[in-house]
C-alpha cells in the first residue's frame, strides 16, 4: 500500500520561520486539492484512511499543524493561536498553486478552514466542518482541557495506545488494527520510551483564556459562518460533547445552511475511518452543483 510524501514549508511567526510538514497523496501536479486540517492534539495521518479514498480525484494535503507531528514547535508558546495557523496554512495554500480547493477539517482544523473560508477571495469552494462549530460545548472543552499539556511516556506502543484510547472514546467504536494506525503516527521515540509528538505547551494560551475572551471568540466565529458562501458539510458524532444538537440544527439554518450528516455510536469527533463517514465525505466534495 503506497504511502504519502512527508513534505514541508517555511513560515513566518513573530520571532523566525518554522517549518511546517504536510503528507502529500496523489498526483503531485493535480491542480485540484483537498486540504485536510486535524484536530487540538493531532496530525496529518489521521486522514490516511480518507486520503487513500480520495486520492484518484484529488492531490490530498494533510499538514501537521505546528507544534505537532513531524512540524517544528514554536519558541514562544502564545503564539499557539489561530491567526498563527492560519497564516501557516495560507502560506501553504500559496505553496501548493492548487486551481479548486475543498478544504475538510476536524475540530480545531474545522475552526481554522471556517475563518480561512470567509476571507474575502478566499479559494475555498466546499467545506467540511467535522464535529465543530461556532460555539463549542463548555462540557466538551472542559474534558480536552482536562488532559491537553500532560507529558506522558510509554513503554509500547500498546501501552501508548490504551492509554490514549481512555481519553478517545468519544471516537467511536474502532478495530486494534484501526486504533492502532491512529496512534502510531502520534508518537516518537524518546530513549527506550515513546512520547507524544505535540507540544505540550500548546496548551499554554488556552489556559489563559478568559470568558469574556471565549465570547468574543464565538461572536466572531458566527459573523465568519454567516460570511460562507461555498456549499458546507457538517459531520457529527450523534453523542458529542463539542457540538451540540442544538448548535448543529442552528448551523442549518444561517449562514452557508450546511448540510448536516450525524453519526450514531460516536461522540467527538468522527474520525473518517469508519467507511459511512468516507462515504458520506465522498459524495458531498464530488457532488456537481
Amino acid at each position: 500500500m503506497s504511502e504519502p510524501r512527508l513534505l514541508h514549508v517555511a513560515c513566518l511567526n513573530g520571532v523566525n520561520l518554522h517549518r511546517m510538514a504536510y503528507w502529500e497523496w496523489g498526483d503531485p501536479g493535480n491542480d485540484r486539492v483537498l486540504l485536510c486540517v486535524h484536530g487540538l492534539l493531532r496530525q496529518g495521518r489521521d486522514f490516511d484512511t480518507l486520503a487513500r479514498a480520495m486520492r484518484d480525484r484529488y492531490r490530498v494535503v494533510c499538514p501537521d499543524v505546528v507544534g505537532r507531528g513531524r512540524s517544528d514547535w514554536l519558541r514562544d508558546p502564545m503564539a499557539y493561536v489561530f491567526p498563527q495557523y492560519t497564516a501557516d496554512i495560507v502560506t501553504l495554500l500559496a505553496r501548493l498553486n492548487a486551481r479548486t480547493v475543498h478544504w475538510l477539517g476536524t475540530s480545531m482544523g474545522g475552526l481554522i478552514g471556517l475563518g480561512v473560508a470567509a476571507l474575502g477571495g478566499s479559494p475555498v469552494a466546499k467545506l467540511v466542518l467535522n464535529d465543530v462549530g461556532p460555539h463549542i460545548d463548555p462540557a466538551g472543552l472542559a474534558r480536552i482541557g482536562a488532559y491537553v499539556g500532560q507529558m506522558q511516556r510509554w513503554k509500547t506502543l500498546d501501552e501508548a495506545a490504551d492509554a490514549l484510547w481512555s481519553i478517545s472514546t468519544g471516537f467511536g467504536p474502532h478495530t486494534r488494527e484501526q486504533w492502532l494506525a491512529l496512534t502510531e503516527p502520534q508518537l516518537k521515540a524518546d530513549g527506550d520510551h515513546l512520547v507524544p509528538r505535540s507540544d505540550p505547551d500548546i496548551a499554554r494560551p488556552l489556559k489563559t483564556t478568559t470568558p469574556q475572551m471565549a465570547a468574543a471568540g464565538e461572536a466572531a466565529l458566527w459573523q465568519a459562518y454567516d460570511a460562507l458562501r461555498c456549499p458546507t458539510l457538517l459531520l457529527r458524532g450523534a453523542q458529542s460533547d463539542v457540538l451540540s444538537s442544538a448548535t448543529a440544527r442552528e448551523m442549518t439554518q444561517r449562514g452557508p445552511r450546511a448540510k448536516l450528516v450525524e453519526f450514531a455510536g460516536v461522540g467527538h469527533a468522527p474520525t473518517l475511518v469508519q467507511p459511512e463517514q468516507v462515504q458520506a465525505v465522498r459524495e458531498f466534495l464530488l457532488d456537481s452543483p
